[in-house]
């Protein structure tokens, strides 16, 4: 199965009937008292979880989650986002997530489903007085695609009224994950066991091969053989501490998330190769110069290389790549020292935006935290707020002004609002 190549439609989906009864569950403690939480399954099969607070401020929030996921879609997946984002129905928001009908790679396919349950909360609720898109992570790639295919409507009517987007893959597919693949050929090279001589052998582009069953475990045993990443200094040899300076040097990545891009670099790409594409080859180091380890010039004529399939570029920039043909006020907050998504991904949607003739419509906000699934809560309720003001006026805010803000309205909470050169 492939991702389909279907044309482009930047309007509303329509949903025909009514969706299904939703049913009452427990809410996180998090959002607090007096909100109900409900659960249902829309009719593509994607379970929704609905947080409406008894003080609603009419505002509902549209959340995009990250990953992703690689499991069956649960009823319950949705509630650690809702948990994780509590803040903003603690402030009167409600707020719908959808767990995607399917897990795996696919942004139209979830943007699909994003704006499925935006459709569902109309339909049981009555459209609110604002609607607002917030993708995280994965998401945050979801969410900009949702507001390109679905943000207006048939009469032309804006379907969100603001999006939010944080520590956001915004830089597309086809930019986003050849760092990854990059690790994968490095890691390769010092290490040797990922495929191990043993293994059949296969590309490292590839993830594993079609149908294979290693497990997250036996991933992590391997990365600890090779470079005995959280061990002691005592029980680590000059070897394995060798491996991993050098893997860590050339790559950019940080020692404690060396296991979680590598477990992306191996079941996401197999599901995004094997699955997804069709086996084909969406990566490229063919002219790529590896540098910092202790012989770069070994490496660079020892490693793996690979090209890419351009009918596999184009599949994918199709499915996840951006236009940058954002129709309503969106403000993105990303971490500058954000480990899993690096903030240079700002830039790139900054680029793409500015190529569409849409800068107007996008302001960019960073703080000084090294998170990525979760940031401060005050920084999500600034921008939130300078998202409603701007949609309210019509005049975009200045992020110089995020952090005396956040210290004035919110002087209990960690404020940490900077410039993008970290002033």
């Amino acid at each position: 199965m492939t991702i389909a190549l279907g044309a482009c439609s930047q309007t509303a989906i329509a949903r025909p009937g009514s969706p299904p009864d939703p049913q009452p569950i427990d809410c996180p403690r998090s959002v607090g008292a007096g909100v109900t939480c409900l659960s249902l399954q829309d009719e593509a099969g994607a379970w929704l979880i609905i947080a409406k607070p008894a003080n609603w401020n009419g505002r509902l929030i549209v959340h995009a989650h990250g990953g992703p996921r690689m499991g069956e879609p649960e009823r319950e997946d949705s509630l650690e986002d809702l948990d994780r984002f509590s803040v903003m129905v603690r402030q009167g928001y409600a707020w719908i997530g959808s767990s995607y009908r399917r897990g795996g790679y696919g942004v139209r396919s979830a943007a699909e489903d994003v704006d499925r349950s935006r459709a569902v909360f109309w339909e049981l609720f009555g459209r609110p007085e604002r609607t607002l898109l917030h993708g995280q992570s994965w998401g945050g790639n979801v969410a900009a695609k949702a507001a390109e295919l679905y943000g207006i409507d048939e009469a032309g009517t804006l379907t969100y009224d603001g999006v939010l987007l944080t520590n956001g893959v915004l830089n597309g597919g086809t930019r986003a994950y050849q760092f990854r693949a990059d690790l994968r050929a490095v890691y390769q090279y010092f290490c040797g066991n990922h495929p191990a001589p043993s293994d059949p052998q296969y590309p490292v582009w590839q993830g594993l091969p079609a149908g294979a069953r290693m497990t997250r475990a036996e991933l992590r045993r391997r990365i600890v053989d090779c470079t005995g990443i959280g061990l002691s200094g005592r029980d680590r040899t000059a070897q394995q501490t060798r491996r991993k300076r050098d893997i860590l040097a050339v790559t950019g990545i940080e020692e404690d998330e060396l296991v979680a891009h590598m477990n992306w670099a191996t079941f996401t790409f197999q599901d995004l190769v094997q699955v997804r594409l069709g086996g084909r080859n969406p990566f490229d180091n063919s002219q790529t110069v590896y540098s910092g380890s202790s012989d770069d010039a070994a490496l660079n004529a020892g490693v793996e290389r690979f090209t890419a399939d351009p009918q596999a570029v184009a599949m994918l920039s199709h499915d996840a790549d951006l236009t940058g043909q954002i129709l309503a006020p969106t403000i993105t907050l990303h971490a500058l020292h954000d480990p899993t998504v690096f903030y240079a991904a700002e830039a790139v949607y900054a680029g793409t935006v500015a190529g569409a003739g849409r800068s107007h419509l996008l302001v960019q906000a960073a703080t000084d935290e090294d998170q990525h699934s979760k940031l401060e809560d005050a920084g999500y309720l600034i921008v939130l707020a300078a998202l409603e003001r701007w949609i309210d006026t019509g005049e975009g805010p200045d992020p110089a002004g995020f952090q005396e803000a956040c210290l004035a309205e919110h002087p209990r909470r960690s404020c940490l609002f900077v410039t993008a050169n970290g002033r």
